[in-house]
């Protein structure tokens, strides 16, 4: 009888095991999906709200820091006829190889920090606003492609938006880049890009930060213009050109190509408010009169058309497009690796 107990419960305990484990296996998956598939919905709504702005600004980032010593000798190069009235302007490749030699390798990469700073607000509005705003505009039009016209304004007003939350960086990315320009005694010797915000706030005001913001925002608006038109109407003569189906996409010659012609319209459209931009930004009062070199936008296009011409509206040129084909060129490479990646990571 003792032996038939044990067996009994030996058999009890063995099946009672193996219909629990079989009760567990069988729940445990079901309730794992249905935790996993919710939670991957809110995560997926969340991350694609934020795909545009977070790869777009991180491509924005990563192209500004490759091509900053080029954007420094731009912004020194608009300056120079400014401080040196009469003085020819020096190519790009002299002024950093002079920098280089009087300042040190380091000098090339003054206000790298506000250039990082800038970037990460107005590059992420710019691109993330421009790309929602398009998606929202397709979806209107029940699901179908979006006009020429339309794309322009959705560009347009992207841009003019970015451009206001990102104007105090800018303004601490001139000031840092051109500060060492000035004489000795009249360099503000800003430690950072902090440092500039705080201190041009303290001694000038709040709206110093925002001076040069009308031309920067028509800069902003022919930026796009010459940037985003001009890039999918060259990406059609270019992939037929180089007999490029776009089945899945332009292929890399096709977007090298466009993207250096979108380089060039976009720096033609937009180097004339940049170079305002630029005065007016790095402007200060004059030390025996108190007044300021420029009293507006007008005031800044008239004085540099009387004192260097027509010209002188594109002072910089060849620095500004090696700036624009650059930046435009890896913005438009990268996007598309650092998009992938993200869509792996949190889709």
């Amino acid at each position: 009888l003792g032996a038939k107990r044990n067996n009994t419960k030996a058999f009890y305990r063995t099946h009672s095991s193996i219909i629990l484990a079989g009760c567990c296996k069988f729940i445990k998956p079901t309730y794992k999906r249905k935790y996993t598939m919710s939670d991957n919905k809110k995560g997926s709504g969340l991350a694609k709200v934020a795909e545009p702005f977070v790869c777009g600004g991180s491509a924005a980032t990563f192209a500004s820091c490759v091509i900053h010593p080029i954007d420094l000798a731009k912004v020194r190069m608009q300056l120079y006829g400014h401080l040196n009235p009469g003085k020819k302007i020096p190519s790009f490749p002299a002024l950093l190889q002079g920098m280089i030699k009087s300042e040190g390798i380091g000098s090339i990469y003054k206000g790298i920090d506000a250039a990082i700073g800038r970037q990460l607000v107005y590059g992420t509005a710019r691109i993330g606003l421009h790309r929602t705003f398009s998606d929202k505009l397709v979806e209107l039009n029940d699901g179908k492609p979006i006009n020429f016209l339309t794309k322009t304004l959705s560009g347009m007003a992207s841009g003019s938006i970015a451009v206001c939350i990102g104007t105090p960086f800018d303004i601490a990315l001139v000031r840092l880049q051109s500060d060492s320009m000035a004489p000795a005694s009249e360099r503000r010797n800003y430690k950072n890009v902090f440092d500039a915000l705080i201190r041009t706030t303290s001694e000038e005001g709040v709206g110093a930060l925002y001076k040069g913001l009308l031309p920067n925002i028509l800069r902003g608006m022919s930026m796009n213009v010459g940037m985003l038109a001009c890039y999918d109407q060259a990406k059609e003569v270019v992939a037929s050109l180089l007999n490029d189906p776009m089945t899945n996409g332009p292929t890399l010659p096709t977007k090298l190509g466009s993207s250096a012609v979108a380089g060039f319209t976009a720096a033609l459209f937009s180097l004339p408010f940049d170079l305002i931009k630029s005065r007016l930004m790095a402007q200060k009062p004059d030390l025996e009169t108190g007044k300021l070199p420029y009293k507006g936008v007008v005031d800044c296009g008239v004085k540099i058309f009387q004192k260097e011409g027509p010209a002188g509206f594109f002072s910089g040129f060849s620095a500004y497009y090696g700036r624009c084909a650059p930046h435009a060129m890896i913005i438009l490479l990268s996007i598309e690796s650092i998009t992938q990646a993200y869509k792996n990571a949190f889709y």
